[in-house]
């Protein structure tokens, strides 16, 4: 039984191109470099677990013809990560049920602030709304009878999530992997990682540090997401050692 990840979103915060940009890569014709926010899905025994909410959630899952999904693990509570939560009362019309929500004490607290309503049983609320099954997530667990790992990483000062399915590892919103994660991280088939640009930043891998990890990881494939406006898709990927590339906005990784 496989496993699919697929990149929903392969951009920054910004998205790209971004608002008002004239930059070669926001100007740029080649769709590999049209990015929308940061998400992925993974899909396997007929059950897809959504990684984050981004704002584009409703037309990435038309981008991506997924039909349904059953259910969403959140890395952190950045506004770039969640705030298509409320996208999710569609699979609620489609499974006649309420919708899974996986998320850390923080994360999960951050989500009832921002989306109250949400979370409130409420029947004099006077529109449609998500209804949600919030799920504290402290380690693994099982979904459509496989189990998902949380991996803890840091994204500077703030500790996230990424998850693993199989042997396909997702690590956005990074720059650094805590040794006592590394474990969680042999043997992958498929790695997707955080690599914002060539420049460092203080709470994302810049593209070196990002290769600099993953040969140390040594998955199989890599790819790299939470990408900014200053890494073009064609010229970027002619620099990257053997497999490894950039991600991008509907990128499949199948795993046995």
């Amino acid at each position: 039984m496989g496993v699919r990840l697929t990149i929903l979103g392969s951009g920054t915060s910004h998205g790209v191109p971004m608002i008002g940009c004239e930059c070669a890569v926001c100007m740029s014709d080649d769709p590999h470099d049209h990015r929308t926010r940061c998400s992925a899905a993974f899909t396997f025994n007929d059950h897809t677990l959504l990684i984050d909410t981004a704002p584009e959630l409703r037309l990435q899952c038309l981008a991506n013809d997924i039909r349904v999904a059953h259910g969403v693990a959140y890395t952190h509570h950045h506004a770039d990560h969640v705030v298509g939560l409320d996208d999710v009362r569609r699979f609620n019309w489609l499974l006649q049920a309420a919708f899974p929500v996986y998320a850390e004490a923080p994360t999960m607290t951050r989500l009832r602030q921002m989306f109250e309503y949400a979370f409130v049983n409420d029947p004099t609320y006077p529109s449609a709304k998500p209804e949600l099954d919030p799920r504290l997530l402290d380690g693994p667990f099982a979904f459509a009878g496989r189990d998902v790992i949380p991996i803890r990483i840091m994204h500077g000062p703030l500790p996230v999530v990424g998850f693993r399915v199989g042997a396909v590892a997702y690590l956005p919103d990074c720059n650094q992997i805590p040794s006592g994660s590394r474990a969680a991280l042999a043997d992958l088939d498929a790695l997707v990682l955080d690599a914002l640009r060539i420049r460092p930043h203080p709470t994302h891998f810049n593209l070196e540090q990002a290769v600099e990890t993953a040969e140390q990881i040594g998955a199989a494939r890599t790819y790299f997401t939470h990408i900014a406006h200053e890494l073009g898709h064609a010229a970027t990927n002619a620099s990257l050692p053997t497999g490894m590339q950039l991600a991008y906005d509907g990128l499949r990784i199948e795993s046995d």
